[in-house]
């Protein structure tokens, strides 16, 4: 596919998703076994770790087709970037979809400030940058679609891999926000 038709193949699969009508391809014993040999999916979700988000479900995929990786507040931190880079650079994945959604706590533990342990604090200022460009009192959801902008940006400043690989035409980086209430996805 190219990856124009990777994008379009995941809002189709989303449009499934929010109709009730996944299809449920490829998650069977015959999938499975060939999987067995090596994976070529064809697109990275960087996902918040929220339960609540299931891109696979989401996008209305099988087995082999995302490479997700999750983590709160859907940063873009070393060792998410370690993930996605494998995925770019040994699987030939074309499309990163950077994926917020609809009430983050992890955003809103940013918003709230405070004092949330040592490890709670490092991860919520990943989130910070976002706060910042959205200015005082801003909506949380425009905090959480401008948190998936930023850290698509940052998969590329802090990565020569994926930064050759956008440059050089071969992967596409996509922000994109998750609405809980509807399961809708608005890629940005």
């Amino acid at each position: 596919m190219t990856i124009n038709e990777v994008i379009e193949r995941l809002k189709k699969g989303n449009a499934n998703f929010v109709a009730d009508k996944l299809d449920g391809k490829l998650q069977d014993s015959s999938r499975r076994d060939s999987l067995v040999g090596g994976q070529a999916p064809y697109a990275i979700v960087l996902s918040c770790a929220d339960s609540r988000v299931v891109p696979e479900l989401a996008f209305d995929t099988g087995l082999g087709e995302l490479f997700v990786v999750r983590v709160a507040g859907n940063i873009a931190n070393s060792s998410s970037i370690a993930s996605i880079e494998y995925a770019v650079a040994h699987c030939g994945t074309q499309v990163i979809v950077v994926l917020g959604h609809q009430s983050c706590g992890a955003v809103n533990a940013a918003l709230a400030g405070g004092d949330n342990g040592y490890n709670l604090n490092h991860l919520v200022s990943h989130i910070t940058p976002a706060i910042s460009a959205c200015g005082a009192g801003a909506d949380v959801a425009d905090v959480i679609r401008k948190n998936a902008e930023l850290n698509a940006e940052e998969l590329k400043n802090r990565s020569s891999i994926i930064k050759k690989a956008v440059d050089g035409g071969t992967v596409k980086i996509v922000p994109a926000y998750y609405n809980l209430d509807s399961g809708k996805v608005d890629f940005l």
